[in-house]
């Protein structure tokens, strides 16, 4: 197929996703499945689709500068399309040019090239930092004041595509979100309960050790990816009677094959399971996702900043919910996706102020940052997702 076909396929996505206000995510998979593009071509467009909507923002800052009205939905993709290549990939002007007009609808044309012509040829100075690094003020203004100099960092990061990164096992998964389950130090023979499991990438990671591990989540929907996941891997999926009763483990348990996953459909804030019932809780709550937002390209226009202060509201009420699963002795673990001090630290904090007895687990891994009493990890650490995690320990 042609580079041409493959910038049709990626205007085409870019005007839909758009016009419906779609997930750039949920949209562009189906849209490439009946392109008829091989591989290599499926990879283009989505680097330009994923990319033009990263960079929404600088792109319509290089454009309307030579722009008198707005344009219609059509010829604004076709600008951002075509301005994303010149400024942000390594394709020759000329191409990058040429090749968008050539799919840009005829009555557009003319404008886009000459439009185009001026952006590849213009110098750049952009009126803030909000700006060219393509995100909205809010954001930059969070991260600055929670990160100070790093955040640039991070969002510099963040709008890069995420590399594939695949377990032993042949799962992919983020490098940070392998490093969060790794970090729970689930043994083999415990029971493990993940109250926010989908899709259940860490519950799985958990599992390999040889644990037992009840993967629960809110949605049936979402429990069926569970569920998918697990048979993806040839894991098993019955909960053994003896785990059920919480009575000592067959010896079969303590052995270095991985553990079975139970798939379940629970709502963390009241988990229905008996008190005392695990070994180690892990609470990978809802967040606002600003550590992942390389993966979302869409995300960063969606997330709103009172989603910060709601988001912390329910990630304390699901770590209290949870806190009663522990058994004495055994480890609650909380973590989030996200880079902000409210969802992180303020939420750790106010949590322990409740339970002054809970014991913090220090990091040994000397790729996590020190974040209050647990540990963070920013995009540029690993150049993987930020992740911020805290560790407690039940007394006996």
């Amino acid at each position: 197929m042609s580079e041409s076909q493959s910038r049709r396929v990626a205007l085409d996505a870019l005007v839909e996703i758009d016009k419906d206000g779609s997930f750039a995510n949920l949209r562009l998979g189906p849209i490439l499945g009946r392109s008829g593009l091989d591989d290599r071509d499926r990879r283009l467009v989505t680097e330009l689709v994923y990319g033009t909507i990263r960079r929404r923002r600088s792109l319509d800052y290089l454009v309307d500068r030579f722009l008198v009205a707005d344009p219609p939905p059509a010829a604004r993709a076709a600008l951002r399309l075509g301005a994303y290549q010149l400024r942000f990939t390594d394709i020759p002007d000329h191409a990058a040019v040429s090749a968008t007009v050539d799919v840009t609808p005829k009555r557009f044309r003319g404008m886009v090239n000459a439009v185009l012509r001026k952006v590849a040829t213009a110098p750049v100075h952009w009126p803030d930092d909000a700006t060219r690094l393509s995100y909205p003020d809010w954001i930059v203004e969070r991260m600055t004041a929670d990160l100070g100099d790093d955040a640039f960092d991070a969002l510099e990061t963040m709008n890069r595509a995420p590399e594939v990164s695949t377990r032993d096992d042949g799962y992919i998964q983020d490098r940070s979100s392998q490093r969060v389950a790794g970090a729970v130090g689930v043994m083999s023979g415990e029971v493990v309960v993940d109250v926010c499991a989908a899709p259940g990438g860490k519950a799985t990671a958990m599992a390999a050790t040889g644990a037992t591990v009840i993967a629960a989540d809110l949605r049936l929907k979402r429990v069926g990816l569970i569920a998918a996941n697990i048979e993806q891997l040839g894991r098993r999926r019955e909960l053994p009677e003896a785990i059920a009763r919480r009575a000592e483990f067959p010896d079969s348990a303590a052995s270095a094959q991985p553990g079975p996953v139970f798939p379940l459909v629970s709502d963390a804030s009241a988990p229905g399971l008996r008190s005392g019932f695990a070994d180690r809780v892990l609470v990978d709550a809802p967040c606002s996702g600003l550590g992942v937002l390389r993966r979302r390209p869409d995300a960063r226009w969606r997330i709103q900043p009172q989603d910060v202060d709601r988001l912390a509201v329910l990630q304390l009420k699901l770590l209290e919910a949870s806190l009663g699963l522990v058994r004495p002795g055994g480890v609650l673990a909380y973590s989030v996706c996200t880079l902000t001090r409210t969802e992180t630290i303020e939420v750790a904090e106010q949590f322990v102020e409740r339970h002054p007895e809970l014991v913090a687990l220090p990091m040994d891994d000397d790729g996590w940052r020190s974040w209050g009493s647990g540990s963070l990890l920013l995009p540029q650490d690993d150049d993987s997702d930020g992740m911020a995690l805290f560790r407690w320990r039940v007394p006996r």
